[in-house]
């Protein structure tokens, strides 16, 4: 059977017992609902004025692990999120010691490795690419060569490498193909991603597909909504207000999760870039995953 035609069968199948379907995704002992995550970025002003007492409201809002951000300089989010009992699995780091390792300042990436190693962290993750590292895709080959080059040097520390997009890799760049199918066409198999489904569904790219078509390449996912109304595709800036608790916004997660599964995704965060009242939106987002 040909992809597209599996992709379309499946899905069609999987959606035709909606209220069986819900219960599966979000049931209690579905493995995601079970370790649900936050990437910590969500709550970076929150976290700046009271680490402990932002952490603490993450753990009462039901969520078992985070992934933070900003590693290795990271110490207190983690030191605080393992005081009161959530996992530390995932970080993004500072990709450059990857993307760019010979610019000044950029650290070393061995380093950044072996920090991990002895944090127990599991995952790390390049979370984004500056302008002029994604010019062409002569650029985007580049990165992903210093990619699998620190994916080898990982697996070898037993931490897996991802890599995590935004809209912009989608953007056509020549000849129909874009920064993602390059990507996808180079990355090696210790090289993984990280699903940033609001992001990918903003670049007109449906995410249970994309999750489908990566099979056994997606170690982790990012949750979050977006607001109706997009034009779609959008590659340029958004408003703060484009981004929507789980549940708020035009993209169902059930399928998400289901398709997560079938994938081998390991881990699944919830995140919201932007909110008035980030601990309010973090709330609302488990009370959707619990079904409430």
């Amino acid at each position: 059977m040909r992809r597209r035609t599996f992709i379309k069968s499946s899905l069609a199948a999987t959606l035709a017992s909606s209220a069986t379907f819900q219960s599966f995704a979000l049931a209690k002992n579905n493995p995601y609902r079970k370790n649900i995550g936050i990437q910590l970025y969500t709550l970076r002003n929150e976290l700046n004025a009271d680490t402990v007492g932002t952490i603490q409201a993450v753990a009462e809002a039901g969520y078992k692990q985070v992934e933070a951000y900003g590693y290795p300089n990271s110490e207190a989010m983690i030191q605080a999120s393992l005081d009161h009992g959530l996992a530390v699995n995932s970080s993004h780091f500072a990709w450059e010691a990857v993307t760019h390792p010979d610019k000044a300042g950029a650290g070393a990436f061995d380093k950044i490795l072996q920090q991990a190693k002895d944090d127990g962290i599991s995952h790390l993750v390049i979370p984004y690419l500056h302008g002029h590292e994604r010019e062409t895709l002569d650029h985007y080959k580049r990165i992903a060569e210093r990619c699998n080059v620190a994916a080898e040097q990982s697996k070898k520390a037993g931490i897996q490498l991802a890599y995590h997009n935004h809209s912009f890799e989608f953007e056509k760049i020549d000849a129909g193909k874009s920064g993602y199918d390059v990507f996808m066409d180079e990355f090696s198999d210790h090289m993984q991603f990280e699903v940033d489904v609001f992001w990918v569904k903003l670049a007109g790219v449906e995410p249970v597909d994309l999750i489908q078509q990566l099979k056994g390449r997606v170690s982790q996912l990012h949750l979050k909504d977006l607001k109706a109304g997009m034009d779609l595709p959008h590659f340029g800036s958004i408003s703060p207000d484009a981004f929507k608790e789980l549940g708020n916004g035009i993209i169902p997660m059930e399928p998400i999760i289901e398709a997560a599964q079938g994938a081998g995704v390991e881990h699944c965060h919830v995140e919201q870039d932007h909110s008035p009242n980030p601990i309010a939106s973090i709330q609302e987002s488990m009370r959707y995953l619990a079904g409430l």
